[in-house]
C-alpha cells in the first residue's frame, strides 16, 4: 500500500495531472472515478489505483476483477486526487493516435473544428456534445487548451473514448485538406447572411468554432466557405462556445435523420 503523497508514483499522477508538457512526453493521461474506469477501452488502461475506501465497496472486487491495481490510504488518495470528493479509483491511460483520415467518411463526415478554445470545460462539453448529435471527429489548433486535462476529461463523460481527435500543427493547411477531400467548411459568424438552419448539411461538413472571447481568427474564418450566424433575440450578441457548437452539430444530425442519411 502506498501511504505517503512523497511517493515517487503520487508524484508523477500529480504531474500528469497538472503538465501538458509531462502528459504528452509519457503519453499518459488521468482519469478519475467508476465511471470512466468501466468505459476505458482495455487495451489503453495502463495503471490502476485505489483508495482502502474503495475496496470496502460491495462492487469492488467484481469491479477489479482481473485487473492489477495499487492501493493507496485514503488520506493520500484524497491529496492527489483532482476532485472534491473523490470516487477512490484513478487510472493512468495511454493516449490515442488517429491520423487525420479517421476522422473522415465521405459525405457521413461531420467534423467539429475548434480554435484556441481556451475553457477546458467548453471543449470537454463539445466533445460530449458532438458524440450525441453523431460527429465524426475533432480537430483543434495547438493553442487550444489541452485535450487530456484533467478538467477537460471529466467533462467528456467518457467520449473521449469514442471521439476521434486531430491536433493540427497548421490549422489552416488541415481545413485545405478537408476542401480537398469535398468536405464543405461553415463557420459561425456574426457576419454570416444565412441562419445556421438554412444550408443542407447532408453531406460532408464541417463547423469552425472560435475562441470564447475572441472567436475565429480571421485567417480562419476566411477559410470558410460559407458563414452562418446563429439568430439572437433580446440584447445577446453571442452564445456560449459550446452552445454555439451543439446547435450547429445538431442541425446536421436532424437534417440527417430527415433524409434518411
Amino acid at each position: 500500500m502506498i501511504t505517503s503523497s512523497s511517493n515517487q508514483q503520487m508524484k508523477n499522477i500529480t504531474a500528469l495531472m497538472k503538465k501538458a508538457k509531462e502528459r504528452k512526453s509519457q503519453n499518459l493521461f488521468v482519469v478519475e472515478g467508476r465511471k470512466m474506469f468501466e468505459e476505458v477501452p482495455p487495451e489503453w488502461l495502463s495503471k490502476v489505483y485505489v483508495s482502502e475506501r474503495f475496496l470496502e465497496e460491495p462492487e469492488a472486487e467484481q469491479l477489479l476483477a482481473g485487473k492489477i491495481y495499487e492501493v493507496v490510504a485514503d488520506a493520500v488518495f484524497k491529496s492527489i486526487s483532482d476532485t472534491q470528493t473523490p470516487q477512490g479509483i484513478l487510472c493512468l491511460v495511454r493516449m490515442p493516435q488517429y491520423p487525420l483520415s479517421d476522422l473522415l467518411r465521405g459525405d457521413r463526415t461531420h467534423l467539429l473544428i475548434v480554435e484556441s478554445i481556451q475553457d477546458p470545460g467548453n471543449l470537454g462539453t463539445m466533445l460530449r456534445t458532438g458524440e450525441g448529435a453523431g460527429i465524426t471527429g475533432i480537430i483543434m489548433n495547438r493553442t487550444t487548451v489541452d485535450l487530456f486535462n484533467p478538467k477537460t476529461i471529466r467533462s467528456t463523460m467518457g467520449s473521449i473514448y469514442r471521439v476521434p481527435y486531430y491536433i493540427a500543427d497548421d490549422l489552416a493547411e488541415t481545413i485545405g485538406e478537408l476542401k480537398r477531400q469535398k468536405v464543405g467548411i461553415y463557420a459561425a459568424h456574426l457576419k454570416g447572411q444565412m441562419h445556421y438552419d438554412e444550408p443542407s448539411y447532408c453531406k460532408g461538413t464541417a463547423f469552425l468554432i472560435g475562441n470564447e472571447g475572441n472567436g475565429l481568427s480571421d485567417e480562419i474564418a476566411g477559410l470558410a466557405d460559407t458563414y452562418v450566424r446563429i439568430p439572437m433575440e433580446g440584447s445577446v450578441e453571442s452564445l456560449n462556445a459550446a452552445v454555439s457548437a451543439a446547435l450547429l452539430m445538431y442541425e446536421t444530425n436532424r437534417q440527417r435523420r430527415r433524409n434518411g442519411k
